[in-house]
């Protein structure tokens, strides 16, 4: 079934419980430098929406960083991975195979959009088997962990998934999961038919793996989205309330 990707809003994010209205100037300089790279020129009018450099900051991304970006989409993340890690820093994006036999045309428009980037790596591998070729500082996915939990994925126990972003992250680092919040209670019973899952879920699932929670950002949320409502209903697509966990391996 294809599964449409959303361009999503975020903004600054600080220390463990984010605040709003911080300017560009606040970026860190690997930050600021990957955001006005020229070879991101088409996407960086979206960072207006997207806010992806002050997220690339939540995350700490610093030069030499090694990063798996889960499920990459157009490459929109992976570019600004890339710029703020820099040349001695590394990006390994990372397609589920079970995700590529669903949405394969996604993977030469992200080919393309990576090409000038030399420290990026494209890998394809079983949602069971998340690797990568060296321990990683972040593992990070935006609207896909609650994809592992459906058919088309496997399904793939979050279990299994926690346990290996556990396993391919150095001591201290960073997963930090963004996605679409479901109604209180709802748990995972609504990955499929809305695409979302619940906030309280996630968390302990990933704590579970023996990451310790260390942030939360409610930049995202939207007290008037209609959570009975598919996030790609037109009445809510691109205004679904999001939430934005930062996990650390011990």
């Amino acid at each position: 079934m294809r599964r449409p990707r959303l361009l999503m809003c975020a903004a600054l994010l600080v220390g463990a419980v984010v605040g709003t209205g911080a300017s560009a100037a606040a970026l860190p300089a690997n930050v600021a430098a990957a955001a006005a790279d020229p070879r991101r020129a088409d996407s960086a009018k979206n960072d207006t929406v997207r806010h992806g450099p002050e997220i690339v900051a939540f995350a700490a991304v610093r030069p030499g960083a090694k990063i798996i970006d889960l499920i990459p989409g157009g490459g929109y993340w992976t570019r600004l991975f890339a710029g703020a890690a820099g040349a001695n820093g590394h990006v390994y994006a990372i397609w589920p195979s079970e995700y590529v036999k669903v949405d394969g045309d996604q993977v030469a428009p992200f080919k393309t959009a990576i090409r000038p980037y030399a420290n990026v790596t494209m890998i394809e591998q079983p949602a069971a088997g998340l690797t990568a070729p060296e321990k990683v500082d972040l593992i990070f996915t935006s609207q896909n962990y609650h994809d592992y939990l459906d058919r088309f994925m496997g399904p793939t126990d979050p279990a299994i998934l926690n346990r290996a972003a556990f396993a391919a992250l150095k001591p201290g680092g960073i997963y930090l999961i963004i996605d679409h919040a479901s109604r209180a209670g709802k748990g995972v019973t609504e990955t499929d038919t809305l695409h979302r899952i619940e906030p309280a879920s996630v968390k302990r699932q990933v704590e579970a793996a023996g990451f310790t929670f260390v942030g939360e950002s409610r930049l995202l949320a939207n007290a008037s989205d209609d959570k009975s409502k598919n996030v790609f209903d037109k009445a809510v697509r691109g205004r679904t309330d999001q939430f934005i966990y930062k996990f650390r391996k011990p």
